[in-house]
């Protein structure tokens, strides 16, 4: 028979237990939530028609009335029906569902397909390189492109620069960051540490060396 101080030592070892697995129970959703905001901050932007872009316009049932189309300086494309529809600063499937509304006083129940063949993108999403590369230039933005595949992009760093001064610019709602990077440790020793994922719009400049 178990005696009461016994009862009292598995009463209490029994309630350490359950508090225990309540305590993993919240630990893991809190982990779960943790890793779903992750992906969420980690998703990449839909990409933004510009001007230069190449579109590719299919109308189902209707082939002749798309067919690869330029986006002209000022952000408009015209098409065989449907003159003068401003396509930059929109994503592709926008620009669909509006030719869509357009094309809809022609034929009946109009379905619209967009695909970018060409990459250009808006300015302002493009990632840019100055200061001390190979050929300083801007790079239409691609999905998880990263800061190796940028200085890969401009082949390079010149004889002067001092990779390990490098800066990326780069501007999120209403403020500025300033990142150091160290393009010597990623591109001389292969630190894949010092690689990162780059953002529309990010300025990566590479400064002189101080000899």
């Amino acid at each position: 028979m178990i005696n009461r101080y016994s009862q009292k030592i598995f009463g209490t070892v029994l309630n350490l237990s359950i508090l225990l697995l309540i305590l993993q129970g919240c630990a893991s959703d809190s982990q779960q939530v943790a890793q779903s905001a992750n992906r969420t901050n980690d998703a990449s932007p839909a990409y933004i028609i510009g001007a230069g872009d190449t579109l590719n316009i299919f109308v189902w049932g209707n082939t002749e009335l798309g067919g690869e189309v330029p986006v002209r300086p000022d952000g408009r494309i015209t098409t065989p029906l449907v003159e003068d529809v401003i396509a930059s600063g929109k994503t592709p499937t926008q620009l669909a569902r509006e030719m869509e509304i357009k094309l809809s006083r022609f034929i009946k129940k109009p379905v619209v397909t967009i695909t970018v063949l060409e990459f250009v993108g808006r300015y302002s999403e493009q990632v840019r390189v100055v200061g001390q590369v190979v050929n300083p230039q801007s790079i239409p933005y691609r999905e998880h492109i990263t800061l190796l595949d940028v200085v890969i992009a401009v082949g390079g760093l010149t004889e002067f620069a001092a990779g390990n001064r490098a800066t990326i610019s780069r501007t999120i709602g209403n403020n500025q960051q300033t990142i150091k990077v160290k393009l010597e440790d990623l591109l001389e020793d292969g630190d894949t540490s010092a690689n990162m994922r780059m953002y529309p719009g990010d300025v990566l400049f590479v400064p002189e060396a101080w000899f």
